[in-house]
Parts: C-alpha cells; structure tokens; sequence
C-alpha cells in the first residue's frame, strides 16, 4: 500500500436516482475544490443510469458526466443505494467492474458496498458496512468477509466503509493517500470531525485534533507547547501559566478540548510524528527527540495504539 502520484487525481462518484443528498455531499466536500479554496482532485458527479436524478426528498443533480467517466478516473465512488434487493443497472456494473480490473480505487460507502457486491467485487473481500445490515449482507453476499466493527475496511483496490458519518472517515484516508495527514487535517478540521474516530481492527483513520478554542488564554497556551513540544510538562505548570488552579484549568481544557491535557499533547506529538515520517528519513531515534516522547518503546506504543501500524508500516505507506 504506497502513496500514489498523480497530477490532479480524477474523482468520479457515480449517482443513481433515489440518491441520499448526505453521502453524496460527503464525496463532494472532501475531494471538492471550495473546502480548501484550491483543485487538489478533479471531482465529477456521474450518472449511474438515465433520467432523471432525483433525491427522495426531491433535490436534483444535474452530473456533469456518464459512465464513460469511469474509463479513466482514479478513484471511482458509490456514496448510496436505494435498495437492498434491487439489482443496479447492468451498464453501471460493468462500468465499476472495468474500473477496478484496471486498478482505480473503487469505493462503496455504506449502502454504496451492495453496488460493488452486485457487481461481483467484493467476493473474498474483507469489507465494511452498517451495522444492521449484517444479516441481510451475508445472507445475500455469503462470499464477501464482513466486519462489522470496522469504520472502513481496504482490500486491495477495493474500499467500504460502514454508516454515515464513517464515509467521511473513508474519504478522508483515501484524501491521506494522496496528499499526507498535514492536509487531510485541515480538510477534517473544516468540517469539524469529532477528535477521535476509533477505527477498530488495523486500519488506521485521521485523527484531527483541536487546534484552537473559545478561551484565548488556552489558545495561546496551546501554541506555545506547539513551540516547545518535547517540553515535559506538568499540571500544575500549565495551570500557573494560564492563572488558574490546577482543578480548574483540568476541567476547562477538557470542555475546551473534549480531550484531557495528555490526550491532547500525546495527539499533537503523534500528529507531528506522521509529519516527520512523511516528509523526512530521519530515524525513529531522532523523531523521538524532536517529539518530545520518553522513549523509542513509549513512542512505538502509543502510534501502534494510535494508528494501527507501525511508524516504519506508516512511512512506507505514506511517504510523499
């Protein structure tokens, strides 16, 4: 699993009538160009079928494109599906199929998946779905290994992702192959992603953390420990700097935060670590240093625990 390279990656998320305005929105927002200001995906919205696409609540979308799209995107999604017992359109299937025999990530989130297991995908396949449809997914699709404990599951070029809220965590680990956590945070702070997405078996999702809140004295206690990360500090410390009593300045950093003063400084050093591992070969002795972490076998603890990897699997798979 590496880092791809590609110019301007194409994004094709293919629509069906009786589309969820939801996971179709989820796609749009992370690959699209407003979320931050510039193109970093070329991202089209392709007819799954013909007529008219129209939302059960009776939004519309007009695609810009059709399913000869698929010949050539880099990334091929199924945000939803309107049925469970419903075959989807056979020139859409063999669209998706072709797509991914020539190696595009294909992409089923949520009800998404049972496009890609109607298609024959996902035979052998570890995947991901909602929870609730476990029984009526195996029954249907007793060939694919469903988990369904996991916020997504990658196999191969094949990726599937559980409920609602868990597309965006897909999406933005597939933003995070292409472009790195740096970017991928900032995406998952403008859309105010919770701090922590516990992803369960080895996959590893983001975990944006916050960078700012609405106590200025905290703000800049914050960006001070960012100046000074390997600092090793204590409660009482942080408390007397911001001129509050320890109890205090615990219970307002964690309703500030959602995070208690450790979570938060062993986030930003882990966070800082991926940069390091990302963008630099420097060894795990030295990113230990600069992290500010006690110890090699602390560090490697804590971003197993964390990430789900190793920091050596993680540069592997991410380096830019």
């Amino acid at each position: 699993m590496s880092e791809i390279n590609t110019p301007i990656p194409t994004v094709a998320v293919v629509v069906f009538n009786d589309f969820s305005p939801f996971h179709v929105s989820v796609p749009s927002i992370v690959f699209g160009k407003d979320t931050l200001g510039e193109t970093l995906f070329n991202l089209e919205l392709v007819a799954g079928e013909e007529g008219l696409i129209t939302s059960s609540a009776g939004m519309q979308v007009h695609p810009s494109a059709d399913l000869s799209a698929l010949q050539s995107a880099d990334i091929v999604i199924l945000p939803y599906w309107r049925s469970l017992t419903e075959q989807p359109p056979a020139p859409a299937l063999a669209a998706i199929q072709s797509a991914a025999d020539r190696g595009a990530w294909v992409v089923g989130l949520c009800l998404g998946g049972y496009v890609l297991a109607y298609a024959g995908l996902l035979k052998g396949k570890h995947v991901a779905t909602h929870w609730e449809l476990e029984h009526d997914f195996n029954q249907r699709f007793p060939a694919a290994q469903l988990d369904t404990n996991a916020l997504y599951v990658e196999d191969g070029n094949i990726i599937t992702s559980a409920g609602t809220a868990a597309g965006i965590d897909c999406c933005l680990y597939l933003f995070r192959k292409y472009y790195g956590s740096s970017l991928a945070n900032k995406v998952a702070r403008r859309m105010v992603v919770p701090p922590y997405r516990d992803g369960g078996q080895a996959q590893f999702i983001e975990h944006p953390i916050p960078t700012s809140t609405s106590d200025a004295r905290l703000n800049q206690l914050m960006e001070r420990i960012r100046s000074d990360i390997t600092h090793r500090y204590t409660l009482d410390e942080l408390a007397e700097r911001v001129m509050m009593t320890r109890r205090t300045f615990t219970r307002k950093f964690y309703k500030a935060t959602g995070m208690s003063f450790g979570e938060w400084l062993a986030a930003e050093r882990l966070n800082l670590a991926q940069d390091i591992l990302e963008t630099t070969d420097l060894s795990i002795e030295q990113i230990v240093e600069q992290t500010g972490f006690s110890s090699v076998m602390a560090f490697r603890e804590k971003f197993k625990t964390r990430c789900g990897v190793s920091p050596n699997q993680w540069r592997k798979s991410f380096r830019r």
